[in-house]
């Protein structure tokens, strides 16, 4: 008779399953804990010390690792010599391995990893050793063993029985969806474990979540995938859509650009974002306040733009966001009646995230590249320390707006220039080759653009993501009416540029920190 054994954490789905492969004639093995679920379900089946002759020892710690387990599955049927040495020893071939591994992810999720390297023994006695082992045997030895480590294949499993269509293909599918799983499981805990930065191996958890209906363009497929401590992060992917279609690749892009823009600032702030860049960004005394004087930087990108709120969403703020076609918007709540305002719009996609994005210590980001992979620090730093360069120091309201303008330029792709009034952004010039022609984008922007804002009260000041090569762009930026320019120095040429300020009145500061991103 054919012989399944069944040794699973999560035990949903286990019992019919079994009662299923008992009526196509199969034995069952059991471990422990599978066993007493399907003796209490009254499914015959025989345990696994019974087989190895060995108790389970040091609680649990060791149960299948034994050669008349292992024998078993990893026998080559077609193989004499293998078939001659069971029967030497005594041990029975086995057909089926079902296998679900201990809940180490369900666990790291509750227990954050510590910072000073104390790991919980919980942690620890959620690394499964036998299920992964016994998995990795019986997908090395798919041609003869079908091995299932999701419980979603079950079905697949006995329909292919019941109908004996058993093929190569569906067990190679399944050999290669359990080296994908104990691969995860294994990078998740090596994840967990890692204190190095750098380490010279390393591996990346990724579990899908879901299919994109398109990547950046049409002809490119796409998938959104987690890392498994996605849930208690304050993450874009883990918000919870309450209105609207699918999100796109282009979408997620957006929405993680603009989350991170926002919890910048700490009074009522908002973010819109076209392309990966802000094309407006303003702190004020609301949200629908901050989202007004956002809008009026640049309205006309902001059509099709995602919108991200570092506060709740109220009745007046969704009245203004309903005026302007919007692909999303992500705000930590909404209220009852913003609800009924914004739902009326069928296209608009709704998030909500109640955890703010809090930028961490030691953050790794990565970088495809073809055949490998780039690797930093998270860009989370903004410098503090400022020092003046030029003769005039900034005034109060000048230096206000500095540190508005310097954290919304870190957000801007370079080359990057932001003018700011007050704490809102008046200009946005990004991505361009050169620095003079960001500069031009960003004061066209400006010259477009309405503002209700009291020039004499705001004085114009200017942010640039990296330093000054040349006076040219303070030149420039003098002519349109900035007073005071926040850039991070180091240039070879600091004296040129602070010559061009001094000759203009103008206050320079060196934030002694570039924040090119790319």
């Amino acid at each position: 008779m054919p012989t399944a054994l069944l040794s699973v954490s999560d035990k949903n789905g286990i019992v019919e399953f079994a009662k299923e492969l008992k009526s196509l004639g199969w034995d069952i093995i059991s471990s422990g804990g599978t066993a007493k679920t399907l003796k209490e379900n009254k499914i015959e089946c025989t345990e696994i010390s019974s087989v190895t002759g060995f108790p389970e020892i040091l609680d649990g710690r060791v149960k299948t690792l034994n050669p008349k387990i292992h024998g078993g599955i990893l026998a080559i049927r077609d193989k004499k010599e293998h078939i001659e040495e069971l029967k030497r020893h005594g041990i029975g071939a086995i057909d089926i391995v079902a296998v679900s591994l201990y809940p180490f992810e369900e666990t790291i999720n509750k227990i954050p990893k510590p910072e000073d390297k104390k790991i919980n023994q919980d942690v620890i006695e959620n690394i499964d050793i036998g299920g992964v082992a016994l998995l990795r045997a019986a997908a090395k030895n798919y041609k003869d063993v079908m091995v299932i480590c999701d419980a979603a294949d079950y079905g697949v499993v006995i329909e292919s029985l019941k109908n004996k269509s058993v093929s190569e293909e569906l067990k190679l599918t399944l050999a290669a969806k359990a080296f994908r799983h104990t691969a995860y499981y294994d990078s998740l805990i090596s994840n967990y474990l890692t204190y190095e930065k750098f380490p010279s191996q390393g591996s990346i958890p990724l579990k899908k979540l879901s299919h994109l209906r398109y990547g950046e363009n049409p002809h490119q497929e796409a998938a959104l995938y987690g890392n498994g401590t996605e849930k208690n992060k304050p993450a874009v992917i883990s918000a919870k859509q309450l209105h609207g279609k699918e999100l796109s690749y282009n979408n997620y892009l957006d929405l993680e650009a603009a989350w991170r823009l926002v919890h910048e600032f700490k009074s009522p702030a908002c973010a819109i974002i076209k392309h990966n860049n802000p094309c407006g960004c303003a702190e004020g005394t609301g949200i629908k306040d901050a989202y007004l004087k956002a809008l009026s930087c640049d309205p006309v990108s902001a059509y099709g733009g995602i919108i991200a709120l570092n506060e709740a969403v109220d009745e007046d703020a969704a009245a203004e966001l309903a005026k302007l076609f919007v692909e999303c918007v992500i705000a930590p709540d909404y209220s009852e009646k913003a609800l009924g305002i914004l739902t009326q719009k069928k296209n608009i996609r709704l998030l909500k995230q109640s955890t703010p994005y809090k930028q961490q210590k030691n953050e790794i980001e990565y970088r495809m590249m073809t055949s490998g992979m780039l690797v930093q620090d998270r860009d989370n730093e903004l410098s503090d320390k400022t020092g003046s360069m030029t003769l005039r120091k900034p005034t109060e309201a000048e230096n206000e707006a500095l540190d508005f303008a310097w954290k919304v330029c870190k957000h801007v792709k370079s080359n990057a220039i932001v003018l700011v009034r007050g704490r809102q952004t008046v200009g946005v010039g990004a991505g361009q080759m050169s620095r003079i022609d960001s500069l031009a984008i960003a004061a066209k922007k400006m010259k477009e653009a309405k503002f209700e804002i009291n020039e004499t009260k705001f004085p114009l000041v200017m942010a640039s993501d990296a330093f000054f090569p040349f006076p040219d762009v303070v030149e420039e930026s003098a002519k349109i009416g900035v007073t005071a320019i926040a850039q991070p120095g180091g240039s070879i040429r600091d004296d040129e540029s602070v010559k061009a300020a001094d000759a203009k009145n103008m206050a320079m500061i060196s934030t002694g920190m570039r924040h090119f991103k790319h």
